[in-house]
């Protein structure tokens, strides 16, 4: 299947700017590649400093007006593109699989994951509310009123490309704001495809401005210099973020950033080992292991190590690797060359570590881009395997001992996004779930993730919250407001 085979009215070779559909100022263009046969799909605009400055001006134009839309219309603009987007989900859903090679049931998945954000902020939008507060003297009124914070920079990653794009684009039109958006050059199509429908949706010129390009620390670097940018919004790479947040610095921009995570799933003796077994396997090798909140370190006690690795070892082994666009494929490639090599590394240098072998190991014949899906038992904390993001379908296994080592292990790490853990004690529950230091917990269940929570992590894992109230709220300024004379 080619990326004509996808309603053509999605499918779209160039940025968006002030309403319009167009080239990069210089007429450079990026080759988009199908991970599992390399077949190139087509072209976009490698756009640079010159565009990105015309998108922020278009932003900016736009801020006024949209700002003063009432929200009421803004949630209406927004319940029609997550129609639109409903409506269009399987053309959305095999083009996302086409880009970045995850199978057809995980992107259908998240082109519904992606539109519930939509839908969650169109009813948001009407709940910005303020409050009064109780004066200092009869004289006196106190209240806080909120107002969108203004223009928005958005910078996506590829893992994600319709959800990580929703995400941040709901919350900001709901809170009033427009919003320029550079999604990862890695999987462009199907952010392009969202902005097809949110101009089809009757979203004005200008409140959205989607830049492709493979420039990112030029386009970065614009979006974080230009004081007209109040906030900018981040998925991706703790080193890229802490490079982004210093260069914000001089603006004082408001941040959102999602950073990266060391995840530790930890199984207790007294665990319902096949529900631990079953969230596991989804919880690590769910877009073959190429999601930040995924299992990075699995963690088992002594008393269940063993089954758990017996049981998880035949589960394992009943993945279909091959093409996402294939019906009974429910492991797809990863990303690039760089990232096959990087897993394949990794796995040798455990195993040279100690660390043994349980299934996989090695790439997979399925082609270029694909790995086996892999466990590795007997590993230890001081490994690198246990000390880095893997972002690919190894399952690193660590022996613990008791409630006080599971701590300490889950927690060596200067990462905070995701953890999880399987207990039927209630006890324990409120003892890990108060001790990890994590931004968000999942407690005998390894999905943890929807639109009305708030997702985001603690440590060198981000700042801010997306989902939920909260996200609304990190694109709002709250102003005070003091009235006096009152007789």
């Amino acid at each position: 299947m080619s990326i004509s085979a996808v309603n053509s009215t999605l499918v779209r070779e160039s940025g968006y700017i002030n309403g319009r559909w167009c080239q990069a100022a210089s007429g450079a263009t990026i080759s988009v590649f199908n991970p599992a046969n390399g077949d190139m799909l087509g072209r976009v605009p490698d756009m640079g400093v010159d565009d990105t400055k015309a998108a922020i001006d278009a932003a900016s134009q736009a801020l006024a007006a949209w700002s003063a839309t009432g929200p009421k219309e803004r949630a209406r603009l927004l319940r029609n593109w997550f129609d639109l987007i409903i409506e269009h989900k399987e053309d959305l859903a095999r083009l996302m699989t086409l880009e970045q090679g995850k199978p057809l049931f995980e992107t259908r998945g998240e082109v519904l994951y992606g539109a519930s954000y939509i839908e969650w902020y169109a009813e948001e939008a009407k709940r910005a509310y303020g409050k009064v507060f109780a004066a200092p003297t009869a004289d006196k009124r106190a209240l806080s009123i909120q107002q969108p914070i203004g223009v928005v920079a958005a910078i996506t990653p590829w893992n994600f490309p319709n959800a990580m794009i929703t995400r941040k684009l709901a919350p900001a039109l709901a809170a009033g704001c427009t919003i320029v958006v550079k999604p990862s050059e890695e999987t462009p199509f199907s952010a392009l495809a969202l902005m097809a429908l949110a101009e089809q949706a009757g979203i004005p010129a200008g409140v959205i401005n989607m830049i492709t390009s493979s420039q990112a620390a030029a386009v970065g670097r614009v979006m974080t210099d230009d004081s007209r940018v109040r906030k900018l919004s981040f998925t991706g790479s703790t080193r890229v973020g802490k490079l982004l947040y210093g260069q914000s610095a001089d603006t004082v921009k408001k941040l959102s950033l999602e950073l990266g995570g060391n995840a530790p799933f930890i199984v207790f003796d007294d665990a319902n080992l096949e529900a631990a077994v079953a969230g596991a396997v989804i919880s690590k090798f769910r877009n073959a292991g190429q999601t930040c909140v995924c299992a990075n370190r699995i963690l088992v006690q002594d008393g269940i190590y063993d089954a758990f690795i017996a049981r998880f070892k035949a589960e394992v082994e009943k993945f279909v690797v091959g093409n996402g666009l294939a019906d009974n494929t429910t492991l797809g490639p990863v990303i690039n060359r760089a990232a096959i090599e990087k897993i394949s590394a990794m796995v040798d240098r455990a195993q040279s570590q100690g660390a043994e072998l349980v299934v996989g190991g090695k790439p997979h014949p399925a082609g270029e881009l694909f790995y086996s899906p892999t466990i590795l038992a007997g590993v230890t904390q001081d490994m690198e395997i246990a000390q880095q993001e893997i972002f690919g379908p190894v399952a690193p296994v660590i022996r613990f001992n008791d409630d006080a080592e599971a701590i300490a292990i889950a927690n060596n790490t200067p990462y905070g996004l995701a953890a999880y853990f399987y207990t039927e004690s209630h006890s324990r529950i409120w003892k890990l779930a108060e001790a990890l230091e994590y931004g968000m917990i999942g407690i005998n269940e390894g999905i943890l993730s929807n639109e009305i929570a708030p997702f985001g992590g603690v440590k060198e894992s981000g700042l801010g919250r997306e989902g939920s109230a909260e996200g609304l709220a990190d694109y709002m300024e709250t102003k005070y407001l003091c009235m006096g004379g009152i007789r």
